[in-house]
């Protein structure tokens, strides 16, 4: 990874904010399958809600 402008850290945020887009903005599910506390999942929840929203109002 060395040379890259990725990180670690922003590959593990992308993964989530992912699976919270394909399974939908579940708090609990992303906590449960990215073993976060509950507030975590929360704000990787919300920031899903927003990027959807987001995109509809785009697409219109």
């Amino acid at each position: 990874m060395r040379g890259q402008d990725t990180t670690l850290e922003r590959l593990s945020v992308d993964r989530r904010l992912e699976e919270a887009l394909a399974h939908g903005p579940d708090p609990l599910h992303i906590a449960e399958v990215s073993k976060l506390a509950e507030k975590t999942g929360m704000r990787y929840a919300e920031s899903a809600q927003a990027l959807l929203e987001q995109a509809a109002e785009q697409h219109h």
